[in-house]
C-alpha cells in the first residue's frame, strides 16, 4: 500500500504575542473574550497533528474544518499548487478558461461516475449554494416558467453563511438580525413527508428546487431512505430540480466519493467543497446535470455569477492532485476501515460512559450526544466546556448539538482513533470531577 507523504513544517519566526491590547485579527465565531488565546493559534500541522502557538501538539479529530481527508501537509498537493502558482500567479475562469480548470473539471466528472455534464467553480460551499439558487431560477426562466423561484430546504440544515446560502440554512443563526431574505425559501422538518407533500402541492407552478444534505452536517444525521424516496417522487411529479449539498459528505466522508452515488434519483446539481483540495486552497464546485446544462446550451444563456478566485490555476491544480492522491493512496477503502474503527470505539464509549447517550452519523462523519449530571442533554455552554476539556486532554473535536463531532482524516490509523476517543474519555472524567 502506498503511504501518505506529508510535508514536515519548516521553521519560521512566529510574531511575538505579549498580553496587552487586543490583536488585530478578528477570527470567525469566537467571542471577543476568547480571541488572542495562543492555545487556539495554529503554528503548523502535519499528518493528524496540529501544533499551537502555546507549544502544545494536539491530535486533530476534525480533519481541519472537515476538509483535510488526507491529513495535513501532503507534499504532492503542495507541490502541485506551488508549480501552478509559479507557472501562472493568476489564471481564473472569469471570461477566460485555464488548462488546470479544464483538467479539474474532467476529473470531477470522472469521479462522479459521469453522472453530470458540466462543472462550475466557485470559492466556498456558501458561494456555491448561492450560485445554485441562481442556476435553478434561471433554468426555469429559460424553460418559460419564471414564477418557479421557491427553493425548499430542511430545518436544522446548514448550507453556509453567505446571504443566499444563509437563507437556505435551516438553523436559526440570526437570519432575522442580519436581514436575510427568506421570502422565496421554505423549510420543512427532516423526515416529515406529509409536510413536504403539502408544501409541494401548495407551491405548484412556483417550486424551483429541493435541496438536501445526504447527512445533515451540524448534527451528522443521515437522511432516512423512505424520506429520500418521497423527495424523489415529489421531484418527479412536480418537475422540481433536486440539489445535493455534498459540501461535507463529498470526497469519501461517508464512504463513497459522493454519498448521493447510491441515490436512485440523480440530483440535477451536486455541490462539493470541503475535501476538494485537501484544505489547501479555497475552492468549491457545482456539478451540473444534463437537464440544466442543456437549457443553457440550447439558449446560449449566461449565468450572472462569477468570482475572482474561482477556478484558478492554483485551486484547480490542487483539485487534480487531491483526486490523484485519493487514487494512489486507495483513500476510499482506507476511509471505510477508519470508519469501522471509529464506530467500534464510539459504540464502546456509549456503553462505558453513562453520560454519553447516543451515536449517530455515517462513515467518518459521526457525533455523540452527552447529558449533564441531571440527565439532560448538555446545552451550548456544556458543549463548549467539553470541547475545551478535550483540547486540554490533547485532542481537537468540534461542537455538535448537545455533544461533539468526530470527523477524523480518512487516513487515520487505529491508534489515532483510539487516542482521539481516549482523549474524550479523559475530558468527560475531568468534567465529572470538576
Amino acid at each position: 500500500m502506498t503511504t501518505t507523504t506529508h510535508r514536515r513544517p519548516q521553521a519560521f519566526t512566529v510574531p511575538e504575542h505579549t498580553p496587552g491590547p487586543p490583536l488585530p485579527l478578528w477570527p470567525s465565531l469566537l467571542p471577543p473574550s476568547r480571541q488572542g488565546d495562543d492555545d487556539l493559534c495554529v503554528v503548523s500541522a502535519h499528518g493528524v497533528r496540529v501544533r499551537m502557538l502555546s507549544g502544545r501538539e494536539l491530535l486533530c479529530g476534525t480533519s481541519g474544518l472537515w476538509n483535510v481527508p488526507l491529513g495535513y501537509g501532503d507534499e504532492v498537493i503542495a507541490d502541485a499548487v506551488a508549480e501552478a502558482t509559479r507557472r501562472s500567479s493568476f489564471a481564473g475562469v472569469f471570461r477566460f478558461e485555464n488548462v488546470d480548470a479544464r483538467a479539474a473539471a474532467v476529473d470531477l466528472i470522472e469521479v462522479s461516475a459521469h453522472r453530470y455534464e458540466r462543472v462550475m467553480f466557485t470559492t466556498s460551499g456558501g458561494s456555491a449554494n448561492d450560485a445554485a439558487i441562481k442556476l435553478v431560477r434561471q433554468y426555469w426562466a429559460l424553460e418559460g416558467e419564471p414564477a418557479r423561484k421557491i427553493v425548499v430546504s430542511l430545518r436544522d440544515s446548514f448550507h453556509g453563511l453567505t446571504f443566499g446560502a444563509f437563507a437556505l440554512t435551516g438553523e436559526d443563526l440570526g437570519q432575522a438580525v442580519y436581514g436575510v431574505d427568506q421570502r422565496l425559501i421554505r423549510h420543512v422538518d427532516v423526515g416529515d413527508v406529509d409536510a413536504l407533500s403539502r408544501l409541494v402541492r401548495g407551491s405548484r407552478g412556483q417550486l424551483a428546487a429541493i435541496i438536501l444534505e445526504p447527512v445533515m452536517g451540524t448534527g451528522t444525521v443521515p437522511l432516512d431512505p423512505v424520506f429520500l424516496d418521497a423527495v424523489s417522487e415529489m421531484c418527479r411529479q412536480s418537475g422540481a430540480l433536486l440539489i445535493a449539498d455534498e459540501v461535507a459528505t463529498g470526497f469519501g466522508r461517508t464512504g463513497p466519493m459522493f454519498a448521493t452515488t447510491a441515490w436512485e434519483h440523480r440530483p440535477d446539481l451536486l455541490i462539493t467543497s470541503k475535501g476538494l483540495t485537501n484544505g489547501t486552497v479555497a475552492a468549491s464546485a457545482i456539478l451540473v446535470g444534463d437537464r440544466v446544462a442543456a437549457a443553457f446550451e440550447r439558449t446560449g444563456a449566461v449565468l450572472a455569477h462569477a468570482e475572482t478566485q474561482a477556478g484558478t490555476a492554483a485551486s484547480s491544480a490542487a483539485i487534480v492532485a487531491t483526486i490523484a492522491r485519493f487514487r494512489e493512496l486507495d483513500v476510499l477503502r482506507r476511509g471505510v476501515r477508519t470508519a469501522e474503527e471509529l464506530t467500534e470505539e464510539l459504540d464502546a464509549l456509549v456503553r462505558d460512559e453513562t453520560d454519553v447517550v447516543g451515536r449517530r452519523g455515517a462513515g467518518c462523519f459521526q457525533s455523540v450526544t452527552v447529558r449533564d449530571a441531571h440527565g439532560v442533554p448538555i446545552d451550548s455552554d456544556g458543549v463548549v466546556q467539553l470541547v475545551d476539556a478535550a483540547r486540554a486532554a490533547g485532542v481537537i473535536v468540534h461542537p455538535g448539538p448537545h455533544g461533539i463531532q468526530f470527523i477524523p482524516a480518512l487516513v487515520s490509523t487505529q491508534d489515532d482513533i483510539r487516542e482521539l476517543v481516549g482523549g474524550v474519555r479523559a475530558a468527560l472524567a475531568a468534567l465529572r470531577s470538576a
